[in-house]
């Protein structure tokens, strides 16, 4: 398996060297927009130890993160209004991986509502700035 890039836009914005739209944080694990949301509300969850994905994070550091995810999964539901939510996590670039730091998508669906394709369009920064407040105000119920 590719060793772990450190220089990985993830790693970057755990190291606080690019910003994001923090909407939880645990002392393990960060969860931020996508800033080109494949739907409204759409979240990743990420370690902060540096994993290059599923195959290589140690089963506690992975379980962490599922738990972050069970509760960012559940507050973008009550947040956005949605029918569903799916989460996806890729692993390796034949499975589609293209940032290779372990993250879990968190995508508020719809009914009739199809993803956008995935890298299509950057977000206007205030529907960010207001998706981040909504996801931070469910977190906190």
């Amino acid at each position: 398996m590719t060793a772990y890039d450190k220089d990985n836009i993830f790693a970057k914005i755990l190291r606080g060297e690019f910003p994001c739209y923090k909407v939880y944080e645990t002392d393990r694990t960060l969860s931020f927009l996508d800033i080109m949301p494949r739907t409204i509300g759409h979240a990743l969850v990420i370690p902060k130890v540096a994993a290059r994905n599923i195959l290589d994070i140690k089963p506690d550091d992975f379980a962490e993160v599922a738990r972050v995810t069970h509760k960012v999964a559940n507050a973008a539901k009550k947040a956005f209004d949605a029918h569903g939510i799916t989460l996806e996590q890729f692993s390796e670039p034949a499975a589609g991986q293209t940032v290779f730091h372990l993250h879990i998508h968190v995508l508020p669906r719809f009914t009739g509502v199809d993803l956008l394709p995935p890298a299509s369009r950057k977000e206007d920064l205030k529907v960010l700035e207001d998706h981040a407040t909504r996801l931070i105000a469910a977190l906190q119920d």
